[in-house]
């Protein structure tokens, strides 16, 4: 009975070589082939040629192999950009799904016209017709950004918003599309930007009229 065990044993002993063998063969005759297509999802196509050009400098080897980092660089780099994912698609593609960012302002910088987008960063401003306030003064973008988002959660409609002052005590003017300025104090509170909304729609001003808010629980209105 032993005998016969050890035999079995050294049955599947032989198995195991013989197929291990076949697989070490079939895996060095193996060839990997190049990635072939990468393809882009949520650009217009002049920005995808952009990333492909910069895609393509990498020169993207067989699909197990690719460095992932290098990839998000590239895409991370493109102002247009506000989340991404990259698919893998064997053997030889990549798919890259982009969702474009918003443009939220226009701001100048060094004489030159700059799109700010809602993910921070700055883009040509040729990129966009539709219409966006102007910011005037140096904030920091992360300034603007937390400026845009108490509005959205506020009652003011951001499309009504002509123009943006910066000043250097870090506190903001708004202009209107009706021309009506208002001075907002320098800590700004959705609950303050409810009570202007409200003040706003029940209270006829004429244009080019001050409302100042600048001191706590008080409404000031101003001529210009």
């Amino acid at each position: 009975m032993h005998q016969r065990k050890s035999k079995k044993i050294l049955i599947y002993f032989f198995l195991l070589i013989l197929v291990g063998s076949i697989n070490n063969n079939s895996t060095n005759n193996l060839k990997l082939e190049k990635v072939k297509n990468v393809n882009i999802f949520g650009l217009e196509k002049k920005d995808q040629k952009i990333i492909l050009y910069n895609l393509n400098n990498l020169d993207l080897k067989n699909i197990f192999f690719i460095n992932k980092k290098k990839i998000q660089n590239i895409i991370d780099s493109n102002s247009l950009v506000e989340e991404y994912d990259v698919i893998k698609r064997y053997p030889h593609s990549i798919n890259i799904n982009i969702k474009k960012t918003s443009f939220i302002a226009r701001i100048n910088q060094n004489g030159k016209f700059y799109l700010i987008g809602a993910n921070g960063k700055l883009s040509d401003n040729n990129n966009s017709g539709v219409k966006l306030p102007y910011i005037f003064g140096n904030p920091e973008i992360k300034e603007v950004l937390e400026l845009k988002k108490i509005i959205d959660q506020s009652n003011i409609d951001y499309s009504q918003i002509k123009s943006l002052y910066y000043f250097k005590s870090k506190r903001w003017d708004l202009k209107l599309t009706n021309s009506i300025v208002i001075k907002l104090p320098e800590k700004i509170e959705k609950e303050t930007l409810d009570k202007i909304s409200i003040f706003l729609k029940n209270i006829k001003l004429e244009n080019k009229e001050i409302v100042d808010t600048r001191i706590k629980n008080q409404i000031i209105i101003l001529d210009e």
